[in-house]
């Protein structure tokens, strides 16, 4: 629990060098803090390997991960969330060869509190409740109590991803917003706590956060669990990437191969997310 708190606010320097060697450039990565903890452990497998390698990893949300790529000071963007066609232009404009990795999938899971019956919402539902329409738990067959709605903050893809699929019910067209009610938590870590102390609340994290403190919902029937992601059969599901060169070379490039390689795609799964291979 400490590792991922510490994990989500800080910048981690990862430096394996040996004594009286040379030091390698510093390999940057930055952005979703979804698949943060996941990255670093990538880093830190792959350093074990790779003694002069030197690896810092930072968050900050998908958002300001790929700006940081298309502004030339990182070497690979983290996101939760596909890139979009402003950024893929800007790419181009700045004369950036991206290419995008699929590093795994994950399962958004929809949570409430321990003390909260609920088991199961559908999609539909569910973005009522995230738009600000479905206002109380007696209106979803609980208790008389406002719900208290929690979302990501804006700069996270886990949100742009969520409005998107949920909250315009995957609609182009629509522009609906979350609800004005909605609290914005700035990390996955922040809407657990929030969860497991408030009774009342309902908020998402990515998968690999999950934890027996607080109760998942099932999706229209299908419960948030690795099979269920994997054989693509739970409703709130994508792909989670790496943004980086496509002409990478050195550490940079063997960073990304180990991470797509049988070991990294491991680490991957033990952070609790479906590999992409």
């Amino acid at each position: 629990m400490l590792k991922k708190i510490l994990l989500g606010v800080s910048l981690l320097l990862l430096v394996a060098c040996g004594e009286g060697k040379t030091k390698s450039e510093v390999i940057k990565l930055q952005g979703s803090d979804t698949i943060l903890n996941t990255s670093q452990a990538i880093a830190e497998e792959f350093m074990k390997e790779n003694k002069e390698a030197r690896i810092a990893v930072t968050g900050g949300g998908s958002g300001t991960g790929i700006a940081a790529k298309l502004n030339g000071t990182v070497h690979v963007a983290m996101a939760s969330r596909s890139i979009k066609d402003k950024e893929v232009k800007k790419a181009k404009e700045v004369g950036i060869d991206l290419e995008e990795i699929v590093l795994g999938f994950d399962g958004i899971t929809v949570i409430i509190n321990h003390d909260n019956k609920i088991t199961d919402l559908d999609k539909a539902t569910l973005g009522k409740v995230f738009a600000g329409e479905v206002t109380n738990w007696n209106e979803l067959g609980g208790e008389d109590a406002e719900i208290v709605v929690l979302s990501r903050d804006s700069s996270s893809g886990t949100h742009s991803y969520f409005k998107e699929e949920i909250v315009r019910n995957g609609k182009k067209e629509s522009d609906k917003e979350y609800g004005p009610k909605t609290l914005y938590m700035p990390s996955n870590q922040a809407i657990l706590q929030e969860v497991k102390s408030n009774k009342y609340a309902i908020g998402y994290i990515g998968m690999g956060y999950m934890e027996d403190s607080v109760n998942a919902l099932s999706v229209n029937g299908i419960e948030p669990t690795f099979k269920n992601v994997a054989d693509k059969n739970y409703p709130i599901a994508r792909e989670v990437y790496w943004y980086v060169d496509g002409d990478r070379k050195g550490d940079e490039a063997k960073l990304v191969d180990f991470a797509l390689s049988p070991k990294g795609q491991a680490i991957v799964k033990s952070e609790g997310f479906v590999p992409a291979r």
